[in-house]
C-alpha cells in the first residue's frame, strides 16, 4: 500500500541522479519545457546571441501557498524574471530554472507548476533551456522552491537609467495596485472574507517591447513588485536625486481591494503586484502613451499618478483633501512570501 502511495509523491530517491532522477526530467520537466537547447542535456546550452548589450537577471521564489487565485509559484517564476528584463530595456530570450523540492511533494501538484511555466513562456515567447532539481528531506524546505535565470538582449535604442529623470517628467502606472499581495494573504490567512480578488501576475515584456520602440521619451520602468508603488517610487526618487509628487485620487485601486484594506489596516500602496509597472515619461508623450496602453493594450485603468519635481529624493502623495503626506519606504514585512 506504501509502494502504491509513493508513486504519486516525489521521493528523496528522486533527487539521487539515478534512474528516478531521468525518469523525473522525462516525465515532467522535458516533456513541458521541450526545446532543441534544452533536449541535448549537456551540463550547459549554447546559444546565439543578437549583437550588441546583454541583460540577465535571477530570482528566488517561495511564495505561500503554491497555488493562488490567478497565478502559481510556477507562473510566478517565470513572470517575476521575464518582467525584470523587461523594465530594464530588454527583451527576454532564454530561462533557466532550478527546482527544491520537499520530499512528499505530490507530482500532481508538480506537474500543474510545469505546465504553468510552460504556458507562460509561450505567451512570453521565451524557453527554458537549462536547469536543475533537488530533493530535500520532509521538513527541509516547504514544498517547492524555484530559483529562474534569464537572459536576453537591450532593444536598440533603449536608454533608462535614473540620471535621466528632470522635473516635469509625468509618472504613470499600467494598472490597478495591490491585487497580487492582497489575493495572496486572502489565501494563505482564511479570513473568512468573501472576496474575488485575483492576483494580476503576468509577463510584461511583449507590452514594454512596444512601448520602448514606439516611445522614444521613456526614461525609467520599474516592476511594482515587493514593497508596492510607494517603495519603489522611493527607491527610484533617492536614487535619481528627484521628488516624486502623487495624486492620491489618480491612483488606480479596485474597490474590492480598497474595501478589504481599509478593513485590515493595510496601505495598498505598500502590497507586492506582479503585473504592473511604473514609467516615467517625457511630459510630451505621456498623453499619447497612457493612451496607447488604454487602448492597444486595453489597459483601462492604465493612469497618469503624478509627476516629477526638483528636490532630494523625497515621495509626497496629495491627498483627496488637499494635503500632502510624505511616502517612505515599507519598514518591516507585513506579508513575507509572497513572491
Amino acid at each position: 500500500m506504501a509502494e502504491e502511495k509513493d508513486k504519486d509523491i516525489v521521493l528523496l530517491s528522486h533527487g539521487d541522479g539515478g534512474l528516478l532522477t531521468h525518469q523525473l526530467l522525462q516525465d515532467f520537466f522535458l516533456r513541458y519545457f521541450k526545446n532543441d537547447l534544452l533536449d541535448s542535456l549537456t551540463d550547459a546550452a549554447v546559444f546565439s546571441s543578437e549583437p550588441g548589450r546583454m541583460a540577465i537577471s535571477t530570482d528566488a521564489f517561495v511564495v505561500d501557498p503554491v497555488f493562488f487565485p490567478g497565478g502559481d509559484i510556477g507562473k510566478l517564476a517565470v513572470c517575476g524574471t521575464i518582467n525584470d528584463l523587461a523594465v530594464s530595456g530588454a527583451q527576454p530570450l532564454y530561462l533557466t530554472a532550478s527546482f527544491v523540492i520537499e520530499e512528499g511533494f505530490p507530482f500532481a501538484d508538480l506537474e500543474k507548476i510545469i505546465a504553468s511555466m510552460a504556458n507562460t513562456c509561450r505567451v512570453a515567447g521565451v524557453q527554458i533551456i537549462a536547469g536543475d532539481t533537488k530533493v530535500v528531506g520532509r521538513g527541509q524546505a516547504d514544498k517547492v522552491y524555484i530559483t529562474t535565470t534569464g537572459v536576453g538582449y537591450l532593444l536598440p535604442g533603449a536608454n533608462l537609467g535614473y540620471q535621466r529623470l528632470e522635473p516635469g517628467d509625468k509618472v504613470l502606472v499600467n494598472g490597478c495596485l495591490g491585487n497580487h499581495g492582497l489575493a495572496i494573504l486572502l489565501q494563505r490567512e482564511a479570513l473568512g472574507l468573501d472576496s474575488q480578488i485575483i492576483s494580476d501576475c503576468a509577463p510584461l515584456s511583449i507590452m514594454t517591447t512596444e512601448i520602448l520602440k514606439r516611445f522614444k521619451g521613456i526614461k525609467l520602468m520599474r516592476d511594482l513588485t515587493r514593497g508596492g508603488l510607494a517603495t519603489n517610487a522611493k527607491e527610484i526618487a533617492m536614487s535619481s536625486g528627484v521628488d516624486f509628487w502623487l495624486d492620491e485620487a489618480a491612483l488606480p485601486v479596485e474597490d474590492s481591494v480598497k474595501g478589504i484594506t481599509e478593513l485590515l489596516g493595510l496601505d495598498p500602496l505598500y502590497l507586492a503586484n506582479e503585473g504592473k509597472f511604473l514609467i516615467v515619461v517625457a511630459a510630451e508623450e505621456a498623453g499619447e502613451l497612457l493612451r496607447y496602453l488604454r487602448e492597444d493594450w486595453s489597459a483601462e485603468y492604465a493612469c497618469q499618478i503624478g509627476d516629477i519635481q526638483a528636490g532630494k529624493g523625497n515621495v509626497y502623495l496629495r491627498t483627496a483633501l488637499g494635503g500632502a503626506r510624505q511616502l517612505n519606504m515599507m519598514a518591516g514585512a507585513p506579508l513575507p512570501r509572497i513572491c
